[in-house]
């Protein structure tokens, strides 16, 4: 049940950070809202333990913090292949996914899609393959910083520090 009021509060939280509007009848249809989405999330199982949404606690503001600093570095880093064309080198690329929870490696695979310059293609239990448009590019996804924060998030949420 705790879940449950976990997920209920935060889509609260989120729909009143967001909508910007706080009128009775716009209450009225956020609350609505928040209820059909909590409802539908209980319906289909995916409210509980490993889908807990206050999971990662501080760490993952933490995490978003540090990709957000990824994402600048990468998007100046393709940038600069735009106008050096003779560097980019398309190259695909298989990885290891060192991560148990299945949010864990969902995270992994979404934040190598959203970090310029690399596209996951296909998440398995143990793999991650995608596709770089450079080596640089290539042996950063390599070198598992990115596997490693998210691992360090999985711990937290393993309840070890």
């Amino acid at each position: 049940m705790r879940y449950v009021i976990s997920l209920g509060l935060l889509l609260v939280l989120l729909w009143l950070a967001l909508s910007g509007v706080y009128k009775p009848v716009i209450f009225f249809l956020g609350a609505g809202s928040v209820i059909l989405v909590v409802w539908l999330s209980v319906r289909m199982d995916v409210v509980g333990v490993e889908h807990n949404p206050v999971l990662f606690s501080w760490r993952l503001a933490a995490y978003w913090l540090w990709l957000l600093g990824q994402l600048v570095k990468s998007n100046l880093h393709v940038s600069k292949l735009v106008f050096q064309i003779d560097k980019v080198r398309p190259r695909l690329l298989t990885v290891p996914v060192p991560h148990q929870a299945a949010v864990s490696k969902v995270t992994y695979g979404n934040s190598v899609t959203l970090t310029p310059g690399t596209v996951t293609l296909r998440l398995t239990r143990d793999r991650l393959e995608a596709h770089a448009l450079d080596e640089e590019s290539a042996r950063d996804l390599e070198a598992g910083h990115m596997a490693r924060k998210i691992s360090w998030l999985e711990r937290q949420a393993e309840g070890e520090s």
